[in-house]
């Protein structure tokens, strides 16, 4: 019975395949005004692949790998010939022949299904696969059928043999993630595909026939066994010798699958971030935003920079940065020890080498993990005294003749209905201005601001990335680090690095974008700029000198021709900073908790001191 339900549907079928017969034969010979049509009507073009994104430290070594896909296309010269002999002779060893289908097969399909009353038995030339990869469904329908052989054929118009076969080589899936020849080399054995053993491009060359069924990591056998049906293949085309078939299958075959790199994470994610800054800044978006006429306009460019960052993102590109692996380790091993210690509390940390002004370690928080919460440069805190430096100091002895053995006074001060005291509401006299840095003590620094004008100290602020100041923040308020919304750890470090020698110039991590060829694809290239004069330098590194070694930075011991530090307490003991530099480097420390509630309890610990110390180590 089911033997003649196949015979009456070959019969049915005959008018199908003698009009599609005709139907090609006349494309092929005479339809010229029909074929252009096709032309236009069937645009063939690369679908968009996700390749990945990775991450390069100071050294060049890889630390991070982001992707969806594994991918790792290669030019078909840069395939070897056994590879290409091993499709073709499986998959379609008429290929250099047909023009996008094999006619014969399609008619040996259709009649081996009908006695078999299913659709199993497929006819599909490399050329129809890849069409299938790029533009159609893998339902088994004689109507998509129809639809794949017409783009076939229009792909074979379109492009060469050799394109053909590269693409398809490069796009077909090897499971777990992972497309192409060269992807499936690297990941389920560590080396190029140029490096593998013809047993080996064998085995993996079993992978896309079913990768569900012909999982390496969880079918090894099933491999193993097509892998031998694949040699025998060759053998029995007369591609290779028998002896040698059997040389190959007798070939041991041990696996070492690739692990995606994801080595500090606190470290990469603002790499990420950072990209994101450096593709709005290059293409415009950075202006456009700042000029929003309205919030709708402001949200309109910031999807669009969203937009570009991940079609950048997929493009395969390699980003260079300025990451020290060793001591990035260390210091995330230190701090999160110490911090197991004391329940909730947080941490962050920047580093900046002082000679190349590059972002070198990043502490985000306690066991950090890749986007979380980053409280280097995303935790905005009131930054305490440790502000008085950027607002007060630098600007008052850069725009008037004081110096500091000037004499200030520390007693009661109100302006209007503002009244700021010193620590523990202590009253003094009148003090040197020395004297007041390094005890840190809030009314000589208001007085102080008072004398510079706030317009004038605020101007002096402008070169730098503090990007949560606001108008309001421009208040007598601000000499003790009272803003309206505060800054991050980052940006202190970044500002800070003004007093190595005057000169300013934007601290990074990235080095430079890079895509799949090595071409450039961003870089940031900004000049310094002379923010403090050589005098107000001076002046600042002595004073900040002063507090280690007899002021609030009492603790702080680093090995180093020169330590300077300014330490800052918010109102209730929430926030505890330290931020200064030595010949090496500039860092700043922040600890609190996310939740902020009084630390007057573990103040004596000096864990921010701590911690400032192991950061400013050189390894």
């Amino acid at each position: 019975m089911r033997q003649a339900i196949g015979f009456i549907i070959i019969l049915l079928c005959f008018p199908f395949i003698w009009f599609l017969y005709s139907f090609i034969h006349t494309e092929i010979l005479v339809a010229s005004s029909y074929k252009d049509n096709l032309a236009t009507s069937i645009q063939l073009s690369s679908p968009p692949i996700s390749s990945p994104i990775v991450l390069l430290d100071e050294d060049g070594q890889v630390f991070t790998e982001d992707y969806i896909e594994w991918r790792d296309p290669l030019p078909l010269e840069y395939i070897p010939l056994f590879v290409q002999e091993l499709f073709i002779q499986s998959e379609d060893v008429e290929f250099y022949q047909h023009i996008g289908f094999n006619f014969s097969a399609i008619f040996r399909a259709v009649f081996a299904n009908a006695i078999a009353n299913s659709k199993e038995q497929g006819a599909s030339t490399i050329t129809q696969q890849l069409v299938r990869l790029r533009y159609l469904t893998t339902e088994k329908t004689y109507e998509r059928k129809v639809t794949e052989l017409l783009y076939a054929y229009e792909m074979e118009k379109q492009s060469t043999k050799e394109e053909i076969l590269s693409n398809y080589l490069n796009e077909i899936y090897f499971g777990n993630q992972v497309y192409g020849i060269g992807a499936a080399a690297t990941y389920y054995f560590s080396r190029p595909l140029n490096e593998l053993t013809e047993a080996e491009l064998a085995f993996i060359s079993a992978i896309p026939n079913n990768p569900t069924r012909y999982d390496p990591l969880v079918n090894f056998d099933a491999v193993k066994k097509r892998q031998e049906l694949l040699i025998d293949v060759l053998v029995k085309n007369e591609k290779i010798a028998a002896t040698d078939g059997e040389i190959l299958k007798a070939a041991p075959i041990v696996l070492h699958t690739k692990t995606k790199t994801q080595l500090y994470p606190a470290y990469s994610t603002y790499v990420v971030e950072e990209l994101k800054n450096l593709i709005a800044l290059k293409e415009g978006f950075t202006e456009k935003i700042a000029h929003a006429q309205n919030e709708q306009h402001k949200q309109h460019f910031e999807k669009g920079l969203q937009t570009r960052v991940n079609e950048i993102g997929t493009q395969g590109i390699t980003i260079y940065t300025a990451l020290d692996p060793v001591k990035q380790q260390k210091d995330e091993k230190y701090v999160n020890d110490l911090l197991r210690r004391t329940a909730d509390l947080q941490a962050a940390t920047a580093v900046i080498n002082n000679e190349t002004r590059e972002i070198i370690s990043l502490y985000g928080g306690k066991n950090y993990k890749k986007f979380d919460f980053h409280r280097a440069f995303q935790a905005v805190r009131q930054p305490g005294s440790a502000f008085k430096p950027l607002l007060v100091y630098a600007p008052l002895f850069e725009t008037t003749s004081l110096t500091p053995r000037n004499m200030i006074h520390a007693g009661k001060l109100c302006i209007g209905t503002y009244c700021p005291q010193n620590y523990g509401g202590a009253i003094y006299g009148n003090v040197t201005i020395q004297q007041a840095f390094r005890s840190s003590y809030n009314t000589p620094a208001v007085r102080l601001l008072q004398t510079t004008g706030i317009e004038t100290a605020f101007d002096k602020l402008a070169p730098f990335q503090f990007n949560h100041i606001v108008d309001e923040d421009h208040s007598y308020a601000a000499a003790l680090g009272g803003l309206t919304k505060g800054v991050t750890p980052l940006e202190m470090a970044d500002a800070y690095t003004s007093f190595i020698n005057g000169m300013y110039k934007p601290a990074h991590a990235i080095r430079k974008v890079v895509d799949k060829n090595g071409d450039i694809l961003y870089e940031w290239n900004e000049e310094k700029q002379e923010v403090w004069s050589p005098k107000t330098v001076q002046t600042m590194r002595n004073l900040l000198q002063d507090v280690v070694t007899n002021g609030t930075g009492k603790g702080i011991s680093v090995q180093s021709s020169y330590v300077g530090a300014k330490t800052g307490t918010t109102n209730d003991y929430v926030d505890y900073w330290i931020a200064g530099l030595s010949y090496t480097y500039t860092s700043t420390v922040w600890i609190g908790y996310d939740m902020p509630k009084n630390m007057k309890p573990i103040e004596s610990k000096k864990i921010h001191h701590s911690i400032f110390n192991q950061i400013m180590k050189k390894h």
